[in-house]
């Protein structure tokens, strides 16, 4: 249930409202809109009573909210969210490309590729320093060493870093290293990580489990908002299917979908889904040309002898023509700041 406030409601107003929203067990969680405060009722095991609050002093109106997952829902929140990292939006009106290495491994390496993204025109840098791999053989980063290298990265370019955390040990090291937390896609339902997500100070880059529902995804999601922290981004990174053409299955109908039913922001990750380099681009144009808010890119100075993930990184070269052409696509759907009813 969402209980919309009048606009000229006073602060007394409002306490009176969330006291009595807890009064009777629930919890009220105040999210402040573009022209009026509305106050979320969470933890309810059935429908709630509108008249218990439609009398109070303050509330325009009570509406309930049919989704399971209540604060990413666009029914609780109409005006799109737009996340910021350090000077970059993410969001509505707004195409970010995040661009950068798979993993970390050399401080060469890392600004090296970092250079090149930023002068091409990305607006963030991507590398993990911790690497989740399918082989406990394969490379695992580069650990806190990763770490200190992304924060020279951003000191010495002026790009924002996003990395991935794993675990709950090394959470804060990389909650203290990072501008924004990625959650990877096997993690995505590991729920004692979301509730720390949820607590966290930085923004949180939540990525599309391989096998799961976008319902199951948003609800993800909402671990983290429900926890406090309302600067989530959603990628998109494709889904298992039974091809073999490219690694996974970029599902683009999830765009639409999820600027429909959420005011979080998505974006899309084509080097994942494709796992071939050939894809990247053609993915990424599509991406923009359905609605998503930006990309996040896979880009390698010397792909032939990266330690992870070679075979999909873009050359400095193709991420030039992924920038322009990205952005002509979206500077003609010409899109600015809306709200979607």
């Amino acid at each position: 249930m969402l209980i919309v406030m009048e606009k000229n409601a006073t602060p007394d107003q409002i306490k009176a409202v969330e006291a009595a929203v807890t009064a009777r067990g629930y919890e009220a969680r105040p999210i402040p809109g573009g022209e009026r405060m509305s106050i979320g009722v969470l933890r309810n095991k059935g429908a709630v009573d509108a008249s218990l609050f439609l009398g109070l002093g303050g509330v325009k109106d009570v509406i309930p909210v049919t989704r399971p997952y209540k604060l990413v829902s666009r029914e609780t929140r109409s005006e799109d969210t737009v996340v910021r990292v350090g000077d970059v939006a993410i969001g509505n009106g707004h195409m970010t490309i995040i661009a950068g290495p798979c993993a970390i491994e050399s401080e060469a390496q890392a600004l090296t590729i970092a250079r090149h993204v930023k002068d091409a025109g990305a607006h963030m840098f991507r590398g993990g320093a911790f690497k989740p791999r399918t082989s406990p053989y394969s490379f695992q980063g580069l650990g806190l060493e990763g770490l200190e290298i992304l924060a020279k990265v951003r000191h010495e370019t002026g790009l924002p870093v996003v990395t991935e955390v794993m675990d709950m040990a090394t959470f804060d090291q990389v909650e203290s290293y990072a501008d924004m937390i990625q959650i990877g896609t096997r993690n995505m339902q590991n729920f004692s990580l979301l509730r720390r997500a949820g607590r966290s100070t930085r923004p949180v880059l939540l990525k599309r489990g391989m096998a799961a529902t976008i319902d199951e995804w948003l609800m993800a999601a909402e671990y983290i908002m429900e926890g406090g922290n309302t600067q989530v981004i959603l990628c998109e990174r494709g889904v298992r299917t039974f091809v073999h053409h490219s690694r996974n299955t970029l599902d683009l109908s999830a765009v639409p979908y999820v600027r429909r039913e959420s005011h979080l922001p998505i974006i899309i990750d084509p080097s994942h889904a494709a796992g071939r380099r050939d894809q990247v681009i053609p993915l990424s144009r599509s991406s923009i040309a359905v609605g998503a808010h930006g990309l996040m890119v896979e880009v390698h100075h010397q792909p032939d002898q990266a330690l992870s993930d070679g075979a999909q990184s873009l050359y400095p070269q193709q991420f030039v023509q992924l920038c322009r052409q990205s952005q002509a696509i979206f500077n003609l759907l010409d899109e600015g700041p809306t709200a979607h009813p």
